[in-house]
């Protein structure tokens, strides 16, 4: 085989030509996998206005304190911050507005009866643009974990971060 030309290898480093869909991430609730035990996962489409399509792409989003709500038989998103956009000037949107999320009919069924459980939530877990560049909301169906099981998942990690160290230690 021959050498790989630089746009080869730029390329192959962004993970261009690997076969696979690629998503463009905008923004992860990563206290979300801490403080839940994620049962059920469901990927949504999001009704935006123009200025919060914009401000997404600059990734101006939080999702810390965001969480799913059905009303009236439709799902919606409810907390997340989408900061307004500066050249929209008096077009622009309400940074905490609610955002209806599309979900199949059948999904949001099954969805829908797992969510009356006791005790269960509905929490973002990440916003993303797909390969074809549509704002996507993955919502994740969780329960809340109590004090003990973090602290237990906590020492876990640490014992598994133990046992890695020795074992490069002892090659």
């Amino acid at each position: 085989m021959g050498k790989k030309s630089k746009k080869d290898k730029a390329a192959a480093k962004a993970g261009k030509g690997s076969g696979g869909p690629t998503i463009k991430m905008i923004v992860e609730n990563r206290k979300a996998r801490h403080r839940y035990q994620i049962l059920d996962r469901i990927e949504c489409g999001i009704i935006l206005r123009g200025s919060e399509v914009k401000s997404l792409r600059l990734g101006k989003c939080q999702l810390d304190e965001a969480y799913g709500r059905i009303k009236d038989g439709r799902l919606w998103l409810v907390g997340c911050d989408i900061a307004e956009y500066p050249q929209a000037t008096h077009w622009n949107h309400e940074p905490k507005r609610p955002r209806e999320l599309l979900v199949h009919r059948r999904e949001m069924g099954r969805f829908v009866n797992k969510a009356k459980e006791k005790g269960l939530t509905l929490v973002p877990l990440r916003l993303y643009f797909n390969e074809r560049g549509i704002a996507k909301c993955e919502m994740a169906l969780c329960k809340g974990l109590k004090l003990y099981d973090k602290r237990e998942k906590l020492k876990q990690a640490d014992a598994r971060r133990e046992m890695d160290r020795a074992a490069k230690r002892g090659r």
